[in-house]
């Protein structure tokens, strides 16, 4: 039976608010290339992030860090001409947007008119809440990113569960207070405790998407490698596998490559036909530029 939607509206940012006061759940994978956001969109999802986590899973890098700005706007282009109906997010990578205001205005700017971005996604309070406030300011919609925020990653002590303790929790609720103030039309919480969320969510009115955050979130998002078993790194404990595409992709590659070496593909089937007297004349042809009779493989 098909699951995919027809003819569904285009999802905005009135529709997620509007999700979040109906106690509907809001639906967010990631998607780093044309098929992956065409899987997306025919499975109908809510929102899609162009997540600097395709410095991983795409890239082969060992952290989000060292993907550039110029690589996701690469990616965000393909994804853009694979989506019509869920909200584009795309993440603004470490370095782009920390140093000043105006340099996360220009590259956000890139992302909204180079790549069809309909908002951009920034990692963690404190001074992040000034770029969130001037990115907003300037016209461009921000989601904010509290928790284990992978960018700073090695700050936080490494990819581990942040606000385990009363006095970080109390931290993560004054970033996501702090961000939500600052404008962001939504938050995402990343590897909290499932209590920490709970406490939190009173106090939100905007939408917020957990990943390993518990079930009070208003949605939940997973990496598009992680949630269908194509990428072969380090699975994360909130991370449910509801494939085994890489297992697929290996088993197609192996077998043709073991008919092949036994000559069993191409069959007759997969090639291509000439009518018998163009072959007949190709011959004469053959005949009259070399001086030789032809003794390729063509058969009349």
């Amino acid at each position: 039976m098909s699951h995919r939607p027809t003819q569904r509206p285009a999802v905005s940012l009135t529709t997620l608010a509007e999700k979040k006061a109906l106690g509907e759940p809001i639906v967010m994978v990631t998607a780093y290339d044309f098929p992956s956001a065409q899987v997306a969109e025919e499975a109908g999802v809510d929102v899609v992030l162009v997540g600097d986590s395709g410095a991983m899973t795409v890239l082969g890098h060992p952290s989000t860090v060292p993907v550039t700005t110029e690589e996701l706007l690469m990616l965000s282009r393909a994804v853009r001409r694979g989506l019509k109906t869920p909200l584009m997010v795309c993440d603004l990578p470490f370095g782009s947007y920390e140093a000043s205001n105006e340099e996360a205005i220009r590259n956000a700017q890139r992302f909204v008119k180079e790549a069809g971005c309909d908002a951009v996604k920034v990692e963690r309070g404190g001074t992040t809440v000034e770029r969130a406030r001037a990115l907003v300011n300037a016209g461009i919609p921000v989601m904010g990113h509290v928790g284990l925020t992978p960018q700073t990653a090695t700050a936080l002590g490494g990819y581990r569960s942040q606000g385990r303790t009363a006095e970080r929790a109390l931290q993560v609720l004054h970033d996501a207070q702090a961000l939500q103030d600052a404008g962001c039309f939504a938050i995402v919480f990343e590897a909290i405790p499932s209590a920490l969320t709970e406490a939190i969510m009173p106090r939100m009115e905007i939408p917020v998407i957990g990943i390993g955050a518990g079930g009070a979130a208003d949605g939940q998002v997973l990496v598009f490698h992680d949630l269908l078993g194509i990428y072969d790194g380090h699975v994360a404990r909130f991370v449910k596998r509801y494939s085994s595409v890489r297992e697929e992709m290996i088993k197609g590659v192996s077998d043709f490559a073991d008919e092949v070496r036994a000559r069993r593909f191409p069959e007759e089937q997969h090639g291509y036909t000439m009518a018998p007297d163009e072959i007949a004349r190709l011959h004469d042809l053959l005949r009259e530029s070399t001086g030789e009779p032809f003794t390729g493989g063509f058969s009349l």
